[in-house]
């Protein structure tokens, strides 16, 4: 039977805050240089990264950051990064690390950030699970969707229910929602935010999820589209079609997958924890278009036992908690963190 680490985030923020208090100001004094040398190289045979800990950092009292939740990359190659400090939720980054502007002072629990391109214009769907809603914004902070908790699909008694964590958007323009603190059910849209239908659901059955936290749309097979879940809790991740039907389950033993990130032909995640929520043991974790781990950087080298992955555990301390893997033209890696001391995400420059 698989061991689960017993995870209260609610405790965990409660531990974490004493760390942030002393730290906030100066946020790298503790994480980074004193822990790893320079240039530190991380990963596994073709994926091998150089470790820049300062590519973001600012000054936190003009940017401040408390989780750095999610990143992604628009057209014009601009890193935008979501944070729940209400006093710039979304950061915008040129690749160099400078601060090009910033939005958003509404959204306390900013977690997920999916961008998507409609018509040749590109939107952000951003999740709150604080407010218990999605909102599909353009690039500049206007919000034109705000979908409610789902009362349709009969599950949810009311809003503090539901704490989406993550959206996908289909090939049509459907929105899958993922209730990742909530109960753990997909919740399908239609573009105008018109309920669907729901799947999934908290639960150890085959079709359901335990912390559904990410959801993402894989085409790489080049026929019919696909979702993938992390069903996080149970360190795997599901396979479904875009209709709800479960697919496959690939387990991930070890790694808490947060969402998954797909760049070309490989899948992409950032593993918050893999034995201690109060020790910094994440990593990254990179599989290949048939889900097969081929690197971990931060992590042990992926190995394989009769065609079942093995537990991996971390490497010395690149990360904090790691949260999201963003993955640029160059295939260099950004990682923004959760609960780690208000520091800025980290650059991994592909080698």
């Amino acid at each position: 039977m698989k061991k689960e680490i017993q995870f209260d985030r609610r405790k965990f923020v409660k531990y974490s805050s004493a760390l942030v208090t002393s730290t906030f100001l100066l946020p790298n004094i503790n994480f980074g240089k004193a822990r790893n040398p320079e240039n530190e190289i991380i990963g596994h045979g073709d994926f091998r990264y150089r470790v820049n800990k300062n590519w973001g950092t600012q000054d936190p009292a003009k940017y401040p950051v408390k989780d750095c939740h999610e990143m992604v990359q628009d057209k014009k190659g601009r890193l935008i990064l979501l944070t729940n400090e209400t006093k710039n939720n979304v950061i915008f980054y040129d690749r160099s690390g400078k601060i090009l502007k910033t939005w958003g002072h509404d959204f306390p629990g900013a977690h997920g950030l999916t961008l998507h391109e409609e018509g040749g214009e590109e939107f952000l769907y951003i999740t709150d699970h604080d407010r218990h809603q999605v909102f599909k914004t353009t690039l500049d902070g206007k919000i034109l969707l705000t979908l409610n908790y789902p009362k349709e699909t009969g599950q949810y008694e009311s809003a503090d229910q539901y704490k989406p964590t993550e959206t996908a958007i289909g090939p049509n323009g459907d929105i899958y929602v993922a209730d990742g603190y909530g109960k753990s059910f997909v919740i399908q849209y239609s573009p105008k935010g018109e309920y669907i239908r729901h799947f999934g659901g908290q639960g150890d059955g085959e079709t359901q999820l335990k912390q559904a936290h990410g959801v993402c749309l894989d085409q790489r097979k080049g026929g019919t589209p696909e979702l993938l879940v992390t069903s996080r809790a149970a360190q795997e991740f599901k396979r479904y079609s875009l209709d709800g039907q479960h697919l496959e389950t690939i387990q991930t033993p070890g790694c808490w997958v947060c969402r998954p990130v797909i760049k070309g032909k490989h899948l992409y995640f950032a593993v918050i924890v893999t034995k201690s929520w109060k020790e910094y043991d994440g990593h990254v974790l990179i599989l290949d278009e048939n889900n097969k781990a081929v690197s971990s950087p931060g992590g042990s080298r992926p190995t394989y036992v009769d065609g079942k992955l093995q537990a991996s555990s971390h490497v010395g301390q690149t990360f904090m908690n790691p949260h999201d893997v963003c993955i640029d033209q160059d295939e260099n890696i950004y990682v923004p963190q959760w609960a780690s001391e208000k520091t800025y995400p980290i650059l991994l420059e592909r080698v």
